[in-house]
């Protein structure tokens, strides 16, 4: 593999929750955000309040001017947008290309492989609020980081600059590690919705911040249990 500068350029594609805060994460590493993709009113005001003046470019524009790329879209359209890239001959011979999804390793890159892509997998394990906010929960968050071995060590170091800490999952691991991030994010929600639901057909102002405390220290002290 070819040696790399510390600093690289970055395209994002999507604007979604996570996007613009793994590039601000970046950008605050030293790296350099050459654009980010958005098509809605929302992600196009998302992406301007966390990464102020990058530009918004068409993908193929994105992924032409980027050494790495982060594909931040929704898991069902990741092998899509992959192949339709590959066809149209967009990637890039030794590009940095990272997806954030939980449920896919790198055999989603099978079509950009013949154009020399070096894949990586990088899920981090938040809840995004796609705010500012996200930027300071990164910090001791953990990262499932799929790749080949060679590769490894570099979406390792990519994780530690945005102030994650990396673990490997294996490919035949990821629908498992998915599965668990689903259960826990899924169960997390509907407590909560029915826990703050009965407590406001009773007639409790705020239901959220009465039962906060108690949820907060019940999944801590859950957490702590865990083997």
């Amino acid at each position: 593999m070819t040696e790399r500068s510390g600093r690289l350029g970055v395209g994002i594609i999507g604007a979604g929750h996570v996007g613009p805060v793994l590039g601000a994460a970046l950008a605050g590493a030293g790296h350099a955000i050459v654009g980010i993709s958005a098509i809605s009113e929302s992600s196009r005001e998302r992406a301007e309040a966390m990464l102020p003046g990058v530009p918004i470019l068409d993908i193929p524009a994105l992924v032409e001017r980027s050494e790495l790329v982060i594909l931040a879209v929704p898991p069902t359209e990741l092998p899509t947008l992959i192949a339709g890239l590959a066809t149209a001959g967009v990637w890039q011979q030794g590009q940095l290309v990272v997806h954030t999804a939980a449920e896919y390793g790198t055999g989603v890159f099978g079509p950009a492989l013949a154009s020399g892509v070096i894949p990586l997998a990088i899920h981090p394990a938040l809840a995004f609020t796609g705010t500012s906010i996200d930027l300071a929960q990164l910090n001791g968050s953990y990262f499932a980081v799929t790749a080949p071995a060679p590769v490894q060590p570099i979406g390792q170091a990519l994780v530690v600059e945005m102030g994650g800490e990396p673990i490997i999952v294996a490919e035949a691991d990821r629908a498992a590690y998915a599965e668990a991030i689903a259960t826990a994010t899924s169960f997390s929600i509907a407590i909560v919705e029915q826990a703050t639901g009965l407590l406001s057909s009773i007639g409790v102002e705020a239901p959220g911040s009465v039962l906060g405390p108690l949820v907060r220290s019940s999944v801590e002290n859950a957490l702590r249990r865990a083997p």
